[in-house]
This record gives structure tokens, sequence and C-alpha cells, in this order.
């Protein structure tokens, strides 16, 4: 494995090629599915169809903050790619897609395919994922996988005559929770939490069934990409001494850190060998990021901030009922993604 860029090596970089921590406004994107009203979460009321996910990476959300405010995310990878990503990253492009999901329907069950999968039909990647239940009613619950002995057939035949559902593996949810996803699990979204998704930043979603709604299906892709069994379902938490981590797989890894007053820059990597892109998300309460060099910068409730592999030394401060989720990317052994 190639060996990768620590905290020591991203300050020493002369300052021309420094990228001070910025913002990103996140974009609200419709969904049959999704609700109208996304308040106390985002002070939004939709005002056509109703929203069902709020982009938080995606390549058209652009910077708020920082010399790139205004451009697109895909504009600054393209423009940034080793100074945002390290010199070690398997690619130029953003890396992940980060959402919150807002269901107050039934998603469809649907499934993703692998990245092999993908790049036959001529995508640069699939699509793997993970959500974190932030809020969660009673019997609050989501599909994920498949019930044991469940065969191709058995699934054909349940997309034929609408009793697919009796063939999902369901989860109850509460917060806290987290639930993986790998590619090729047949999987659905029901009502009742509020989830952050991390995925590979990808949008391929092959609809399998949709409750009879009007929407386009995939089925003879879906059959393709579906893996009878998968790793998919809740993975336990891993405590250390400064954080928690919530996962830590092929493609990302997600960490609660707790901020008592405030942090530096050094103790939030801590040692993670990653190729430094890091972005914070404020799951609850806000902060503010400040440093030499820049202009603070504000992490309001439900806000993230990206924070660049050559990005100077800062410090985080807590500024009332911080709650931190920091996602990294991670990057598969001989992976080109």
């Amino acid at each position: 494995m190639e060996k990768q860029i620590t905290l020591m090596q991203i300050t020493d970089l002369p300052n021309s090629v420094q990228l001070a921590p910025f913002r990103i406004a996140p974009i609200f994107v419709e969904r049959v599915w999704g609700t109208n009203d996304l308040r106390p979460w985002y002070d939004y009321i939709a005002k056509a169809g109703p929203i069902g996910e709020v982009w938080l990476t995606g390549d058209e959300c652009v910077a708020e903050t920082g010399p790139y405010t205004g451009q697109t995310l895909s504009s600054i990878f393209n423009q940034e790619a080793k100074t945002l990503l390290g010199t070690t990253a398997h690619t130029s492009a953003s890396p992940l897609l980060l959402k919150m999901i807002f269901a107050k329907d039934k998603l469809s069950v649907q499934v993703h395919p692998d990245d092999k999968m993908a790049q036959k039909y001529g995508e640069p990647r699939g699509k793997t994922e993970c959500w974190c239940a932030l809020a969660a009613d009673a019997g609050a619950k989501v599909a994920c996988g498949l019930k044991p002995g469940v065969t191709m057939d058995k699934i054909k035949s349940g997309i034929h005559d609408g009793t697919l559902e009796e063939s999902l593996n369901m989860l109850p949810v509460a917060v806290g929770d987290l639930i993986f996803v790998d590619a090729g699990t047949v999987h659905a979204i029901w009502p009742g939490s509020i989830l952050l998704e991390t995925q590979q930043n990808c949008d391929l979603t092959y609809r399998m069934y949709d409750y009879g709604r009007p929407r386009e299906l995939h089925i003879d892709k879906s059959i393709e990409a579906t893996r009878l069994t998968t790793r998919a379902g809740k993975i336990a938490p891993r405590q250390l001494s400064d954080r928690t981590v919530l996962v830590d797989v092929e493609y990302f890894c997600i960490q609660r850190v707790p901020v008592v007053d405030s942090l530096t820059s050094a103790s939030l990597q801590n040692g993670d060998a990653t190729t430094g892109l890091a972005y914070l998300f404020a799951a609850a309460g806000a902060a503010k990021i400040s440093g030499p060099g820049f202009d603070p910068v504000e992490l309001p409730t439900r806000g993230i901030v990206a924070i660049p592999a050559a990005s100077p030394e800062f410090m985080i401060e807590n500024l009332g009922g911080l709650d931190l989720i920091r996602i990294l990317p991670r990057w598969p052994q001989n992976s080109a993604q």
C-alpha cells in the first residue's frame, strides 16, 4: 500500500499550495417521497415539490467561504485535486456524496451497482453507502438486504406480483445506529428516521419495485446488480480514547469526535492514515474554525466544512451543543476511484 500523507507533511507544504477549510452550501433536492417542511432540521419550506434529500457535498454544491466562494465543488476539485485530496489519492474527482435523507413515504426498493458493473455501463464508479440515524421515531425501520433463503426467482416473482417486501430483511432504527449498505444490497428506506447518508460520489439507483408509482423501473439492471448475501447491516461503534468510530470500510470512515471547548487540527487528525481530506458536519450545535492566514469559518447546525489535505493548522471551537461528525474518504486497494 502506498505511503499516506501525514499531518506534518501537509503543514510543511508551502503556503502557495495550502487551502484553508471552507463551508459548502447545501442543495435541496425534490423527491416524491419527501416532505415540504424541513424544520427544525433546516429553515426551509418547499415552494414546489417535496424535498427528500439535502445534498451536502454534491458536485453542484458551491463553496460559501474562501477563495473559491461561488464555485461548484466539481470545479474546485478540477482545479485543486491534489491540494484537496493529497498526493496519495486514487482520483482527482470529489470522492464522497453526503446527504441528509427526509423520508415521509417509502423509498423504492432498489439496489446499487458495484464499481465493476457501473464501469461496464460507462459510469466512473458504483455506490456503496451507509446511513447514520440522527433521529428515529418509535417503530422506525429500513429494509436492508434479503431474508435467508431468498432466491433470484423469488425476487423476480415478488417484483411481478407485488410481494417483494416479503423477501426483505427489516431492521429497526434507533438514534445513533450506523447501517452499512454495500453495493449489491437490495434495500429501501422507510419513513420514521432522519438519516445522514455517506456514499461514493455516485447517484446510480436501479429501482426494483416502486409501489405502483409512475417512475421508471430498472428491473434487468437491478437483478444484475443484486447479491443474495452481502455485508450490509448495523455496525457496532468502536470507542477510542478521544472519539467514536462509527464505520471504517473501503470507501469511507465516519467518526464522532467530542469537542469540549476547542480542539486543534493536529488533535482532530490524531495520526489518521488518510489522504488528508475530511468533512466536518455539525449534527447538532455549532462551531467556529479559525487559524492563521484565513478568515474564521462558521460551522452552523447541519452545516458542513471541507478540510483540504493541504489545510493550514486550525482550531475548532465549540459554540454550544456541538455534535461533530468527521467523514473521511478511503481508497480500496488497487482502486482507480
